[in-house]
């Protein structure tokens, strides 16, 4: 056994099944996070993990109500969310903030409209809004597996066009790259990455797991190359970590998950010191 050299109390949670399945459902999503919250941060966009998660909310809330299978109604719902979010950002007619704010609280209304409407849904919909990590099923870790999956094969595929459109839009679509395809992939991916992670973490929670280990990240190297494996390290381990403390600390295993991230995000900050809070000022691509 892996953990055979550690005192047998503190190997006790392995014991569990449930608890193997949380811990390596919510390791992989923290690693998924990290990842794709790499481009949120550096786009300005750190509100959009809230806001999609809010988004998608309506669509759990309608799946539930409709008695429709959760990823196949809040998927569809969270994806056509993201789109239309970069769609009406691209516009310049209002920034990407308020459109953000217009389409994710209106579909965050839709879904508590339904819970008002329709009470027998309000269980299945407080998993999605505060976690359940510990109640995961193999279909759960399939899907997050699945989308980590997909999210790096198409970064690596991808790289350079993303690079050029996180950074510098206008000229990239000058040169050629389809910018808008881009933003509606990147959509798509942090929608579906919000879907599957949001019975692990939650609605309220979600968007801390996106910015703060690339905000880590991004204190401790200039490179964009090094944050894409830095940043997904750094969520994978604090979720390992806050999973594994929340069984002793008889607390919530997704809040626990965010505290041992902001905690590393302090120690971070304080070693870093002025030249890790200013590396925003020069970022390479390698």
């Amino acid at each position: 056994m892996m953990f055979a050299v550690l005192p047998t109390g503190l190997t006790t949670p392995f014991h569990y099944q449930f608890f193997n399945n949380g811990i390596l459902v919510a390791t992989i999503a923290g690693a998924l996070c990290g990842l794709l919250g790499v481009f949120v941060v550096l786009r300005g966009m750190s509100y959009i993990g809230h806001g999609l998660s809010h988004a998608v909310f309506g669509g759990a809330a309608a799946s539930a109500v409709i008695n429709v299978n959760y990823f196949v109604g809040a998927g569809i719902w969270g994806v056509v969310s993201g789109v239309l979010i970069g769609r009406i950002a691209r516009r310049r007619l209002i920034g990407a903030d308020a459109a953000i704010g217009v389409v994710t609280t209106a579909s965050f209304a839709l879904g508590l409209a339904l819970l008002n409407r329709y009470g027998q849904a309000q269980k299945s919909i407080e998993a999605v809004l505060f976690g359940s990590v510990l109640g995961v099923q193999t279909v759960d870790i399939v899907a997050v597996a699945l989308v980590a999956i997909f999210s790096v094969v198409l970064i690596v595929a991808l790289y350079r066009p993303l690079l050029f459109a996180t950074f510098d839009p206008e000229v990239a679509q000058v040169s050629g790259v389809r910018v808008g395809l881009i933003e509606a992939l990147l959509m798509a991916m942090l929608s579906l990455t919000i879907l599957v992670t949001m019975r692990v973490i939650g609605t309220l929670l979600i968007s801390a797991l996106l910015v703060i280990p690339a905000s880590i990240a991004r204190m401790l190297t200039n490179s964009f190359a090094r944050m894409l494996w830095i940043s997904p390290i750094i969520g994978g381990v604090s979720a390992f970590s806050g999973m594994y403390l929340a069984y002793f600390l008889d607390t919530s295993a997704s809040a626990t998950i965010i505290l041992v991230s902001t905690v590393i995000f302090i120690v971070v900050y304080a070693v870093t010191g002025l030249r890790g809070r200013t590396r925003i000022s020069g970022l390479h691509h390698v």
